[in-house]
């Protein structure tokens, strides 16, 4: 898995309400019940109510967010990089 040098993945959740990433990538979609990050560890799946994107800077890696947060599932990115890829491929031909 490729690692953009200065990035680190670091999470800190308070209260389940509040929580701070680094090592954010890209967000590939987001709702009030679920947000799904790419990470420099893999996509990054978050479920809860209310979900909040309060502060996001890709430049950074950094986002910030609100609400209730009932699970945090990491996966493989493999799958979503091929799969965009091969999307922007036939978007561009």
């Amino acid at each position: 898995m490729e690692e953009k040098l200065g990035l680190s993945h670091k999470l800190e959740l308070y209260n389940r309400e509040k929580g701070t990433l680094t090592g954010v990538l890209d967000v590939i979609s987001f709702d009030e019940t679920t947000i799904v990050l790419d990470t420099d560890m893999g996509l990054l799946t978050i479920k809860g109510k209310d979900l909040h994107v309060s502060r996001l800077s890709l430049e950074k890696g950094e986002l910030d967010l609100d609400g209730k947060t009932d699970s945090l599932v990491y996966s493989s990115n493999e799958g979503y990089r091929k799969t965009s890829q091969s999307l922007w491929a036939k978007l561009f031909k």
